[in-house]
């Protein structure tokens, strides 16, 4: 296999870093988390402007047509720097689900202010029934004569605080858990009957809590192929999740290494402590096996493995993530939980990455085929 990134992989890699370096630090990524939406506004413009939203999109609807290398190049570098505007969330999972299921003329209003940065969607699917992988949708979307209204409540909308729409999964028939029967409808943010309250996740970032109250949707709002479409998408999401994972992790790894060989401790620095060597290099092995899983599902685009090998990533990065993260912050003592170090912050969006939509655990039952 030929590990080499493509002349444009390797400018966006060099754009995302320069990026990183010039908009992030520390106090920086405080200051943009506490901001209304949960990361900066003004960031996710640039990150528009700078062509980083519309890269994995089609060239004929303005992107750049780069492939699951260059999404995996793309996160492993967010990962890194510890970016908190929700790429994943928003660009690569609700907008892509979007452009693959939208009708013509909503997505062609829409797809060009998405990947401009000008406007922004979130994904409404999550209900409390779903845990582990499970399909459940006990939002009800009902007739009216004109068109259709939806009942119900998504409590888990992940960066939904100050979306301009939301991709509302609704059921017309069927049980809650039945695979047909649903599909996602494009709700507008001010729509009537539609209450949102914003609520904290473990990572920092702003989710939205959706109430729907009859909230109506005329014909054309409705996208199709509401499963097929869900899983198309949330397979370069998931790629995306371990690659950002992965690059946390080895950021986490490289703070301490640096922390262990200048905190001394009984005249010596205590990375020389043999016990602390042995669980580095155990840590050192786990990031390598985790980099060849990824490189693997990358180097996979396109071939009938590819989202077995999506899934097998996913899962061992989710299961290693928070361990590796345990001993980087037990290594660094009380202040590795600190608001002022990397640490504690990488291990929070750790926990979030490892947990949502769903764990390890559904991962590997997807690479199984048993889910």
């Amino acid at each position: 296999m030929n590990f080499d990134l493509t002349e444009d992989e390797e400018l966006l890699k060099a754009a995302v870093e320069r990026f990183v370096a010039d908009r992030y630090d520390a106090e920086r990524r405080r200051a943009y988390q506490r901001e209304d939406a949960g990361f900066s506004r003004e960031n996710w413009r640039m990150l528009g402007e700078m062509g980083f939203i519309a890269a994995p999109f089609a060239e004929a609807d303005g992107g750049l047509g780069l492939g699951a290398t260059a999404i995996g190049t793309m996160f492993e570098a967010l990962g890194r720097g510890m970016v908190v505007e929700p790429l994943g969330e928003n660009a690569l999972f609700a907008t892509r689900l979007f452009a693959l299921a939208a009708p013509t003329d909503l997505r062609g209003a829409w797809l060009p202010l998405l990947l401009a940065g000008e406007r922004r969607i979130a994904v409404a699917h999550a209900e409390a029934g779903g845990r582990g992988g499970r399909l459940w949708v006990e939002t009800r979307a009902e007739g009216n004569g004109r068109g259709l209204r939806l009942f119900g409540g998504k409590p888990y909308v992940v960066a939904g605080a100050g979306a301009d729409a939301y991709l509302v999964s609704a059921r017309a028939r069927g049980a809650p858990d039945d695979l047909a029967g649903w599909t996602f409808h494009f709700v507008p943010a001010d729509a009537p009957g539609l209450v949102a309250r914003s609520w904290r996740a473990a990572d920092g970032g702003q989710a939205v809590a959706l109430t729907l109250e009859g909230v109506e949707v005329m014909p054309g709002s409705q996208l199709a192929d509401g499963a097929a479409a869900l899983d198309e998408a949330s397979l370069m999401a998931d790629l995306a999740r371990a690659a950002e994972s992965l690059g946390i992790m080895e950021a986490m790894f490289a703070d301490t290494l640096t922390y262990l060989r200048t905190r001394e401790q009984f005249g010596s620095p205590i990375g020389k402590f043999q016990a602390i060597q042995h669980r580095m290099v155990k840590q050192y092995a786990i990031l390598a096996q985790a980099r060849a899983l990824l490189e693997l599902a990358m180097m996979s685009d396109g071939k009938p493995g590819f989202a077995a090998a999506v899934h097998g990533a996913r899962a061992y990065i989710a299961r290693a993530a928070l361990p590796l993260g345990h001993e980087m912050i037990q290594f660094h003592g009380g202040m590795g939980v600190t608001d002022e170090l990397a640490i504690g912050h990488g291990h929070k969006r750790l926990l979030m990455l490892s947990r949502w939509p769903d764990d390890g655990e559904a991962a590997l039952d997807r690479y199984a085929g048993t889910a």
